[in-house]
């Protein structure tokens, strides 16, 4: 068995139970015996998309750093690759071809984050120094790495080879390769909060839990409905920076309890229909702590994948009028190695 690489471990932290090299996390509870639980769920067999279409929220009011994609043609023979047709070279072929490539920020929109996104200062070797670590003390600038310079990032120029960012370890291939499927449970805080920012901390929480009578046991993934998606829809790609700051619940990552409910339910991975599925940024006094601590704690300690902007709402009402909470969620990500973060299409089959 491979040594850690660390000496100690953060406090709260599982690094090490899964193996000194795991990359996988919590989704080592996503066992057979949960896909099977999640499949005995299904009785009507109807499926729902929970991707938003992956050209929203639209513009960068959201998040300046990120843009949509951009959809271009390639190139065919020194031609536009779209509507292409052979007989342009050789008369009498019936064929036309079309085929593009596609530029993507890929948490943009509907996405999981991989277990390389959020890392923290920390001294995993005892000797008083903190060093840049992501889960299971993985290094950053060793096994997570990108370019150094400046005009390598983003698409202003072209991309030399040497350039590529790469998270040897913790990429988002590593959570696509366990299929991620099983059972999702829906936590649905729109119906009880409504549409305005609700900061939900452990007691809130738990009288939602209660009310609807959900049970989240290990191994589940937990879905989290605050309609916040469903009100992007209504903005047309055109969303409104201010309205979104009084968008919809978000989980207080500063409520220790509900924290410690993360780590003791022992659920595998977390998604959300908001922006960052926790307060952001945090609002500590000072800079002692995490800007997102709910991030820190689930990526960076647990190994708990975390999903935003998932698109709940129809599943949401329909689990409700059917006198539901759980489902089949089947949920990988783009197998892309190396990323730090991908889409997806998550499919719920009731």
């Amino acid at each position: 068995m491979a040594e850690p690489r660390w000496k100690k471990r953060p406090e709260g932290s599982n690094w090490g139970d899964f193996g000194p090299d795991d990359q996988k996390g919590r989704l080592n509870l996503l066992t057979p015996q949960k896909v099977l639980q999640g499949i005995a769920e299904v009785r009507e067999g109807l499926a729902f998309c929970l991707s938003l279409p992956l050209d929203y929220p639209g513009g960068n009011a959201m998040n300046v750093n990120r843009l949509p994609p951009i959809l271009r043609p390639l190139l065919r023979k020194g031609g536009v690759n779209m509507n292409y047709q052979y007989q342009w070279i050789q008369e009498g072929r019936p064929d036309v071809l079309s085929d593009d490539l596609a530029i993507l920020h890929l948490q943009y929109s509907t996405q999981w984050d991989a277990l390389s996104h959020v890392g923290a200062l920390f001294d995993a070797n005892d000797d008083g120094v903190p060093e840049p670590l992501y889960y299971n003390g993985f290094s950053a600038g060793g096994d997570v790495e990108g370019p150094s310079e400046l005009e390598d990032c983003g698409i202003a120029g072209p991309i030399k080879p040497h350039s590529t960012s790469c998270a040897h370890a913790l990429g988002i291939e590593r959570m696509a390769e366990t299929c991620v499927q099983g059972r999702g449970v829906m936590i649905d805080l729109h119906h009880h909060y409504g549409l305005g920012r609700t900061h939900v901390g452990y007691d809130q929480l738990m009288r939602v839990l209660e009310a609807d009578r959900v049970e989240v046991e290990a191994g589940d993934i937990v879905c989290l409905h605050t309609g916040y998606a469903e009100a992007l829809l209504g903005m047309n790609r055109n969303p409104d920076p201010a309205e979104l700051e009084r968008l919809a619940a978000v989980l207080d990552g500063n409520d220790s309890r509900l924290l410690n409910w993360i780590t003791d339910s022992n659920l595998v991975a977390i998604a959300a229909d908001n922006y960052s599925v926790e307060i952001f940024p945090a609002g500590h006094a000072g800079d002692c702590c995490s800007v997102m601590p709910l991030h820190h704690h689930c990526l960076f300690k647990l190994g708990v994948h975390l999903g935003e902007l998932w698109h709940l709402t129809p599943l949401a009402q329909w689990l409700r009028a059917n006198d539901r909470n759980r489902f089949l969620l089947t949920a990988p990500p783009l197998r892309l190695p190396g990323a730090v973060g991908a889409p997806l299409n998550p499919i719920a089959t009731v």
